[in-house]
């Protein structure tokens, strides 16, 4: 194999300098297949009507979930054809559920569930007190294995962690 002459070495150094620029790192703890966490003053919404007008209540999109699924398919004897499809494991879906409020996200409180999410091998990394993308993403872990695909913490999530009291009539 002949080596490439010095210029065009030059040039493709050059390029793929500046395709690194272009596309930047990710933040910490995200990649390519994790959606993105809205943060609570996007998400924030009105109580919903019937519910505690005191609460603090957030709106969410859970992305579908996909499964690819490669089968054989006969196609005569002893002759098969590989096949594979996309199967939808659950739809697309908006999610509505109740949230502490943020007065009550005190530090020492993410710190708290920071703790509790890594000894359930959730989060993975420095206790820092700041709902960061990394703790909302373990969040979601925490709450997608409880029917609660967001990374928005719920009041039943708090609770659940033993961040929060449960109220007696709700026991």
């Amino acid at each position: 194999m002949t080596p490439l002459p010095s210029t065009i070495r030059a040039l493709w150094a050059v390029a793929l300098a500046t395709l690194a620029a272009c596309s930047g790192p990710l933040p910490l703890g995200e990649d390519a297949a994790t959606p993105p966490v809205p943060d609570f003053a996007s998400a924030q919404i009105a109580p919903p009507p019937g519910v505690n007008p005191d609460g603090c209540w957030v709106r969410d999109i859970a992305p579908a979930e996909l499964e690819t699924v490669t089968r054989q398919i006969e196609v005569a004897p002893t002759r098969f054809r590989t096949e594979t499809v996309q199967v939808i494991k659950r739809e697309r879906q908006e999610l509505i559920f109740e949230t502490p409020c943020p007065d009550a996200l005190t530090p020492d409180l993410i710190s708290t569930l920071q703790r509790a999410l890594d000894a359930r091998g959730l989060y993975r990394g420095p206790v820092t007190g700041v709902m960061d993308v990394r703790t909302r993403q373990a969040v979601r872990r925490y709450q997608s294995g409880r029917g609660l695909p967001s990374g928005l913490l719920s009041i039943q999530s708090a609770r659940g962690l033993g961040l929060l009291a449960t109220p007696r009539d709700q026991l």
